[in-house]
């Protein structure tokens, strides 16, 4: 887990630190009053790294068979005493090799080697795990990848081989995946003339390992076709992509349709995202679209705040 710039975190990440469900942390704030986490303006917790060292010490004291109650009033009065010791890991997590593998996959990149990109992200997959392997390998890589071909370092066939190398890859994790038989059904998608498609693929992960089966509508879908596949599989959610503004400007009314189309499923919550959807939608109010960059708003919702 690393540490956010303004050092809060999320109790996604607060729960990873402790161990703690994040049921259990809302549990003891109102029963026990240990912490007092500040929320930011759209209502969601944030906690800072006494809260997760508070939090981690009474678990450590219950696990030990204090009551919960006692064991609470014991972390504080350690702490305001200024006795305290902290049984917290440590926040910042670094994994020591993953700016040597990016290094690595940009030198394979800028000889278009596929054998060996294929090889990198293969190994550093299977040593560091699919969440760090996305946020830490994938997700810097790619934008490296694409400041080059920005800057005129990299020409297209060195971008577009890149990237093809790394969708291909993200594509067999999610298809190898084993779903439970009642997994909710999550469709990610891009918007019709949206070709950007690697982002929704690393959605479809990050939602994987939240219990969801995925569903990726990828690049540049016929319109109409998001709407007549969430009619047929009925979701629970669907997440909607554009890092271009140019699906809204082939069609300037498109935001307007599929939030009223969003409207009229009762069952099923919709979110939209991405650099060219944030930016149109910054200025033109919608009812039922969730306009967010944040994966953690579309999880932390079904649970609560």
């Amino acid at each position: 887990m690393s540490v956010s710039e303004n050092g809060l975190y999320t109790i996604k990440q607060v729960a990873e630190a402790t161990g703690l469900s994040t049921q259990v942390i809302r549990k003891w704030e109102e029963r026990y009053s240990l912490i007092i986490p500040d929320r930011l303006p759209n209502g969601y917790r944030v906690y800072s790294e006494q809260d997760i060292q508070l939090l981690a010490k009474v678990k450590t004291l219950a696990d030990q068979g204090f009551p919960i109650r006692q064991a609470a009033a014991l972390a504080k009065e350690e702490m305001e005493a200024g006795t305290f010791i902290s049984d917290a890991p440590p926040i910042e997590s670094p994994l020591a090799n993953k700016n040597e593998t990016v290094r690595k996959l940009l030198d394979s990149g800028t000889v278009c080697d596929e054998i060996e990109l294929n090889v990198l992200l293969q190994n550093a997959y299977l040593e560091l795990g699919l969440s760090p392997f996305l946020d830490t390998i994938v997700i810097p890589f790619l934008k490296e990848v694409g400041l080059r071909w920005e800057l005129g370092e990299w020409d297209e066939y060195q971008e577009s081989v890149s990237s093809l190398v790394v969708r291909d890859f993200l594509v067999q994790i999610r298809r190898s995946h084993q779903y439970r038989n009642d997994a909710p059904i999550l469709v990610t998608a891009c918007l019709p003339d949206e070709r950007h498609e690697i982002p929704i693929h690393i959605l479809a992960l990050k939602s994987m390992m939240k219990g969801y089966k995925t569903i990726v509508v990828a690049s540049s879908p016929a319109p109409g076709a998001i709407q007549s596949l969430v009619k047929r599989l009925k979701p629970a959610k669907v997440l909607l992509s554009a890092s271009t503004s140019m699906p809204f400007k082939k069609n300037p009314g498109l935001l307007e349709e599929l939030d009223e189309f969003a409207a009229a499923q009762k069952n099923t919550d919709f979110y939209i995202g991405g650099h060219g959807a944030i930016h149109y939608a910054a200025h033109r109010p919608v009812n039922t679209l969730k306009v967010t960059n944040n994966l953690d708003d579309v999880f932390e919702e079904s649970s609560g705040k």
